[in-house]
């Protein structure tokens, strides 16, 4: 059956770098190339000067004119599926109900824990952090956890307290969480589990290794959450090169601090990305707090044939198995990440986990596997609709 979607997304202004994006970009591609009629509509904040942010600060409360315009687009095109992604700032919940009283079934990505917690990272000054969870988020906005800023935690505070009171996420048809570890979050802060379904993020094939690979690799954002320094008090000489790619707020201070077998690049266009990963012996995923979904750098490496040392946290150990297509360390304990690189300098050793890695892309994160599981989803929802 030949799906009609509309796909929304509040667009990150980090463009390619996040990961995100390009997953609502790869799906709508994944879609058409399969012959559904895709409408795709990103908008992106505006918030360059005071004038900016007080209306993008208005959008997230709720957004008229793009309900208004949803509408539009659903009757015009005879939209089956109105899918959203992010919701905020740009677009609002209001869509939600636009969409359903327009006629489409709606569904929505749950990418991370935006509906229960401000930063959307069940974290707060770099430890665990659920205060907010099942409730008012009021002690987001005293806390500034959205991004440091009073008025735009007080924003989005107010959009999802509004929304749950007038029942704009009582719209949703069907939930696509992107871990049974987002699902089971939901489900405890209160969410209605038969409405939640897992559906994985999916990669597109990519150069296979060849060989056990030269060096470790870490890609991805330089910040206190993501346990880079673990890594590096776990680095010796004997376990060769370690290149560290990525930007954020500990890029200086690594710098600094890194020993000689250890490189730090700086951000990387995706293309270079993709050799660095095909030329890998591992990538090393040390994250201190728990990642809502298998993060895109997984699924690029096993797309590779490449194996992934990841901590046991959060949705990590769903998508690395131990012993197959990666090893799982205890988070923050470089002793035991020493261990596990040492492990990998085994040539025949590294080349079995990446021949299980590659399999595993292929039946649970490659395109047709993604293909299956939104198809599926669509029909989900749209037999929920009636």
């Amino acid at each position: 059956m030949v799906v009609r979607v509309l796909i929304l997304h509040s667009r990150y202004r980090s463009g390619d770098v996040s990961g995100e994006n390009r997953v609502v970009v790869d799906e709508a591609r994944m879609l058409a190339d399969a012959g559904h009629r895709v409408v795709l509509r990103q908008l992106e904040p505006q918030v360059d000067r005071a004038r900016d942010r007080i209306r993008t600060a208005a959008r997230a409360l709720w957004a008229p004119d793009v309900a208004a315009a949803v509408r539009r687009v659903v009757r015009r095109e005879h939209i089956d599926v109105v899918h959203a992604h992010n919701l905020f700032p740009t677009l609002s919940p209001a869509v939600l109900t636009a969409a359903r009283g327009a006629g489409a079934a709606v569904v929505v990505t749950l990418h991370n824990y935006r509906l229960l917690c401000l930063p959307a990272s069940l974290e707060r000054d770099g430890r665990p952090c659920e205060v907010c969870v099942g409730r008012v988020p009021w002690r987001g906005v005293r806390y500034r956890c959205y991004r440091g800023s009073l008025a735009g935690s007080a924003a989005l505070a107010a959009s999802l307290t509004l929304h749950r009171a007038v029942g704009s996420f009582a719209a949703v048809h069907r939930f696509l969480a992107v871990s049974a570890f987002v699902r089971d979050r939901h489900v405890g802060a209160g969410f209605e589990a038969e409405r939640i379904l897992v559906k994985p993020n999916f990669v597109p094939p990519a150069r296979r290794r060849d060989g056990p690979g030269q060096h470790f690799l870490f890609l991805g954002r330089l910040a206190p959450e993501k346990g880079v320094d673990v890594l590096l008090a776990a680095w010796r000489p004997e376990l060769g090169r370690l290149l560290v790619a990525g930007d954020g707020p500990e890029s200086e201070r690594l710098r600094r601090d890194v020993p000689p077998e250890v490189e730090v690049l700086g951000p990387v266009p995706a293309d270079r990305a993709a050799d660095l990963i095909a030329a890998a012996r591992a990538v090393l995923v040390p994250s201190r707090w728990p990642e809502p979904a298998v993060p895109r750098a997984v699924l690029e490496a096993y797309a590779a044939g490449v194996p992934v040392v990841a901590s046991a946290v959060g949705a990590l150990p769903e998508g690395v198995v131990h012993g197959e297509t990666g090893l799982l360390v205890p988070a923050g304990e470089p002793g035991a990440w020493t261990a596990a690189c040492r492990r990998l300098l085994e040539d025949a050793e590294v080349r079995r986990l990446g021949d299980r890695a590659a399999a595993l892309w292929r039946d649970r994160y490659g395109p047709q596997a993604g293909l299956r599981a939104l198809e599926d989803a669509y029909g989900a929802a749209i037999e929920a609709r009636g």
